[in-house]
C-alpha cells in the first residue's frame, strides 16, 4: 500500500469516496465506526488522489481533544494534519506520523469499539470513580460487600500521611475468584495453563479443576507447617507451573507471597529474606535456561546462611525436584530443613478452605531496586488490585474467552504477577507459561510456541522484540502466526522502528499493539492503547486507562497543558495502586509523593504531542545534561536504533571536561555487519539529523551484546561503570543472563 494523506470526513458523514475534498473534517475522536467503510473507498481512489495533500485540520470540541478541565481529565486528539492513515491488514510505512487505524472487522467485534464508547466510560471513571469501580467489583465474589465509602485517600503529603484504601470492609479472596469461581461457572475442564519447557517437546497442561486441586494441596501443606494469615513466604522458582500454583496457594490462606526472580544472586535473595522474615522459602534444585544449568538450590543455601548471620533463620526450604535440569541425588541437602516437594505435596487433600480477607489486607510483597541500594518492598493489597488487574487485562488485550494468551514475563516481576497469573485467571483465561530462553534452540522458538498453542494474545518486552528483530525476519516468517490477534509491549518505551517491525513482520500488519505504560507500584496498566477504540502511533502509549488521571508537570510541579514535555505524575488514586513500602512508609512518601506534593510521581519523563498522545521518555534520572541541554537517553537510543544497521543501543552519561556530561553510546549491530569507523560516523550523523548536533554521541562503544537480566532489563549501572572506566566497581553481575558480555565490552572499550 502507498501511504498517503487521509481525510475521513465524507466517510463519517456517509458521503461517497468521490466526494472527499479538502473541506474541514471532524475530529479524530468523533470518528464513528462509519469511518471504517472508507477503507475500501480509499483503496479505489488511491490513483485518483495520489499526491493530493488533504489535510485533516479541523479543531474539535470533542472530549478527547479539549477536555472540560485539563486539571481533571486527560488531553486528547487535536489537529491532525497530513496524516498517513494505515488500516490493520495493510503494511505500515516508515513515516513517523503514521496512524494505525483498527479495521472494521476488528472494531466491530471489540469490547470497546470507538472513541465515543471509551470516552463515555472514561469520563464516568473520573467523575464517579466509586460508582464506576463498584459496578466492576460487583462482578467478582465477595463474602461481604464493602461499606458506603468505596475509596478513602489522602494523596497530598502536606495534609498528613499518604493513605489509599479501596473497598475497605469488603471481604473476599483472590484465589477463590481466580479458581473456584471459574470452576463453579463451568470452566473446570478449560485449560488454565499450557506449560512449555526449555527443551522442545517438554510440555504439560492443567485445567482449572486440576489447578485448583494442586493449589489446595500446597495450601494445606503451608498451613500444616504453621503458615498463617499475614505470614510471609519467599518463592524463588523459575517458570514452572509450581510458581503460579504457589502464589495462588499463599493467597488462598491469606499468606503474603514475595516472589524473588530466580536469577537474583544469593546476596540479593538474602536481603529480601532478612527484610520480610519468611516462614518458608520455596525453590527448586536447578533450572535449565537454554543449554545452561543454573543451580538454584546452591544460591538459596548461600542466602539462608547469610540471613542466619544477620539473625533471621529459615526453618523450612521446600524444594521442587526439576528432573529435566538436575536429579535429587546430585542436589546438596540439609536434613531437617530441606524438604522435597514431591515427597510431601501429593499427600495432602485437594480441597482447602478459603481464608477470607479484607480488601485492604496484604496480598504480596515485590521488591524493586532502590537508588540507595536497599531494595524497596512494594506492598499490594487484595481487593483493589484484584479488580484493577482483571479489568486492565480484559480491555487492553480485548480479551475473549476463546483467546490463548502468552506473556513472556517471569513471575519474579510485576508483569508476571498481574499479567501471567492474576489478571488472566480472574478472567478465566488460558495462559501459556514458558520456562526457557526465548531464542533456544534458535531465534524462532517464540513463533514455534505461538503456532503450537495457537496463541492469539502475545505480550512481551521491547528488548526481546529488538533482539528477535536483530536475528532477522526469516526466523519469524517461517512460522504461520496466523492465530495472533493482539500484540503487546511492556517494560520500557518501544522505539518506533521496533514497533513497526513488530507490527509489520510479527503481526503481518493486522494486529494492533497494546504498548502499555505502568510500573511495579501501579499494579496494572496506566496508559495504554485499547484495541478497536482509536488509532495508534508507533511508539506511543496513547491515552489513559479508566480511572487514571495522568498529568505532566514542570520542575516546579505546575501542570502543563497541551503539547509539552515534563515529569509524569498521577492525580488521585486508582484501585491497583500500592499502599506502602514494607516497613518504611516514610520512604514511600519521600520517594513517590514529596517530589510533587498532591501527586504520585512516577519517576518517568513524558511528552504529549499535538494530538494528545503520550510518549514515555524513560526515567528522569536517565537524563544527560550536555552543555546545558537536558537530553533523554531514550531519545538518543531511539535515534540510533532507527539506523538500519543498528540492532540495539544503550546510552549513558559520563564526565566530560568541556560539556560537563557527555553522551556514551553502546551499540549492537545487526548480525553480520562489521565494525567500522565509517559506520560510527553514520550512526552519529543519524542522531544529529533526528535530534540535533548537541545530542550526537561523544563515544560509540561497539557491543556484541548488552548486560541484561534474564527478564531483558539492561543493567545501565554496569554500563556507566564501563564508560567511566571504573572497572573495579562493577558490582554483582551474577543476575545477568550472560555475565560474559561484561568482559566482551571491557575488551572493546578502546576500539
Amino acid at each position: 500500500m502507498t501511504s498517503m494523506s487521509y481525510n475521513p470526513v465524507q466517510a463519517i458523514s456517509g458521503g461517497t469516496c468521490e466526494s472527499v475534498s479538502q473541506a474541514s473534517s471532524p475530529s479524530l475522536s468523533s470518528v464513528s465506526p462509519l469511518w471504517r467503510d472508507n477503507v475500501s473507498c480509499r483503496r479505489r481512489r488511491n490513483l485518483r488522489v495520489a499526491g493530493r495533500n488533504m489535510a485533516y485540520n479541523s479543531t474539535t470540541k470533542h472530549f478527547l481533544r479539549h477536555v472540560e478541565s485539563m486539571k481533571e481529565l486527560p488531553s486528547g486528539a487535536g489537529q491532525i494534519s497530513k496524516v498517513n492513515a494505515v488500516v490493520l491488514g495493510e503494511s505500515l510505512a516508515t513515516d513517523e506520523n503514521d496512524f494505525v487505524f483498527p479495521s472494521k472487522e476488528f472494531s466491530s467485534q471489540a469490547l470497546i469499539q470507538s472513541p465515543e464508547q471509551y470516552l463515555e466510560m472514561y469520563k464516568r471513571s473520573i467523575e464517579d470513580p466509586a460508582g464506576f469501580w463498584s459496578d466492576i467489583a460487583s462482578e467478582f465474589y465477595w463474602k461481604q460487600k464493602w461499606g458506603d465509602q468505596v475509596r478513602d485517600e489522602n494523596f497530598d503529603v502536606r495534609k498528613g500521611n499518604i493513605k489509599i484504601e479501596w473497598f475497605k470492609g469488603g471481604i473476599t479472596n483472590i484465589c477463590y475468584n481466580c479458581l473456584d469461581r471459574n470452576v463453579e461457572a463451568g470452566l473446570g475442564n478449560k485449560i488454565a495453563i499450557y506449560w512449555e519447557g526449555n527443551e522442545p517437546g517438554l510440555d504439560a497442561t492443567l485445567t482449572y479443576s486440576q489447578l485448583l486441586d494442586q493449589v489446595c494441596q500446597v495450601a494445606n501443606y503451608l498451613k500444616d507447617i504453621g503458615v498463617k494469615k499475614g505470614d510471609a513466604v519467599i518463592i524463588y522458582l523459575p517458570m514452572l507451573m509450581e510458581l503460579p500454583i504457589t502464589m495462588l496457594a499463599c493467597a488462598r490462606i491469606g499468606a503474603v507471597h514475595s516472589v524473588v526472580f530466580a536469577g537474583f544472586s544469593a546476596e540479593s535473595l538474602a536481603q529480601r529474606i532478612i527484610d520480610c522474615k519468611p516462614k518458608v522459602v520455596i525453590t527448586c534444585n536447578a533450572v535449565k535456561r537454554g543449554p545452561k544449568i543454573i543451580q538454584l538450590k546452591d544460591i538459596v543455601d548461600a542466602a539462608i546462611n547469610e540471613s542466619a548471620k544477620n539473625g533471621v533463620s529459615v526453618d523450612v526450604c521446600l524444594t521442587y525436584e526439576n528432573q529435566s535440569a538436575m536429579k535429587r541425588e546430585d542436589t546438596k541437602w540439609q536434613e531437617g530443613r530441606d524438604i522435597w516437594w514431591q515427597d510431601v505435596i501429593p499427600r495432602y487433600p485437594t480441597t482447602c478452605s478459603v481464608e477470607w480477607v479484607d480488601a485492604e489486607d496484604p496480598l504480596f510483597l515485590l521488591y524493586t531496586s532502590g537508588s540507595t541500594g536497599k531494595p524497596k518492598g512494594v506492598l499490594h493489597t487484595t481487593g483493589g488490585y484484584m479488580v484493577y488487574t482483571a479489568t486492565t487485562f480484559k480491555y487492553a488485550f480485548d480479551y475473549k474467552p476463546s483467546d490463548i494468551y502468552w506473556c513472556t514475563a517471569d513471575c519474579g516481576w510485576i508483569t508476571g504477577h498481574s499479567y501471567v497469573t492474576y489478571g488472566p485467571m480472574l478472567n478465566g483465561a488460558t495462559v501459556v507459561v514458558y520456562e526457557g530462553a526465548p531464542n533456544y534452540p534458535d531465534a524462532g522458538r517464540c513463533w514455534d510456541i505461538v503456532d503450537k498453542y495457537k496463541v492469539t494474545l502475545f505480550y512481551t518486552a521491547p528488548t526481546l522484540v529488538r533482539s528477535l528483530m536483530r536475528d532477522g525476519d526469516k526466523h519469524v516468517t517461517r512460522y504461520s502466526r496466523k492465530s495472533l490477534r493482539v500484540l503487546g509491549s511492556v517494560g520500557e518505551p518501544i522505539n518506533p522502528s521496533a514497533w513497526r517491525w513488530f507490527y509489520n513482520v510479527v503481526g503481518d500488519s493486522r494486529c494492533p499493539i497494546s504498548d502499555t505504560w505502568w510500573q511495579t507500584e501501579t499494579g496494572g496498566f496506566m496508559i495504554t492503547p485499547i484495541p478497536g477504540a482509536w488509532p495508534q502511533k508507533p511508539g506511543s502509549a496513547t491515552f489513559p486507562f479508566f480511572g487514571v488521571q495522568p498529568v505532566i508537570v514542570d520542575e516546579k510541579g505546575v501542570e502543563i497543558e497541551g503539547e509539552c514535555n515534563g515529569y509524569l505524575c498521577i492525580k488521585n488514586s486508582w484501585p491497583g495502586a500500592f499502599r506502602t513500602l514494607y516497613g518504611d512508609h516514610e520512604r514511600y512518601e519521600t520517594t513517590y509523593f514529596k517530589p510533587f506534593p498532591g501527586y504520585y510521581f512516577s519517576g518517568d519523563g513524558c511528552s504529549r504531542d499535538k494530538d494528545g498522545y503520550h510518549w514515555l521518555t524513560g526515567r528522569v534520572d536517565d537524563v544527560i545534561n550536555v552543555s546545558g541541554h537536558r537530553i533523554g537517553t531514550a531519545e538518543v537510543e531511539s535515534a540510533l536504533v532507527s539506523h538500519p544497521q543498528c540492532a540495539e543501543a544503550a546510552v549513558v552519561g559520563f564526565d566530560h571536561e568541556v560539556k560537563g556530561q557527555g553522551i556514551y553510546a553502546f551499540v549492537t549491530l545487526v548480525d553480520g555487519v562489521p565494525y567500522s569507523e565509517e559506520l560510527r560516523k553514520s550512526l552519529t550523523l543519524t542522531v544529529r539529523k533526528q535530534i540535533g548536533a548537541f545530542a550526537a554521541p561523544d563515544k560509540i562503544h561497539w557491543a556484541p551484546g548488552l548486560p541484561k537480566t534474564r527478564s531483558g532489563k539492561i543493567m545501565r549501572r554496569i554500563l556507566r561503570k564501563i564508560a567511566a572506566r571504573q572497572l573495579d566497581e562493577l558490582g554483582d553481575t551474577s543476575t545477568l543472563a550472560d555475565p560474559n558480555v561484561v568482559n566482551q565490552l571491557i575488551e572493546l572499550a578502546d576500539c
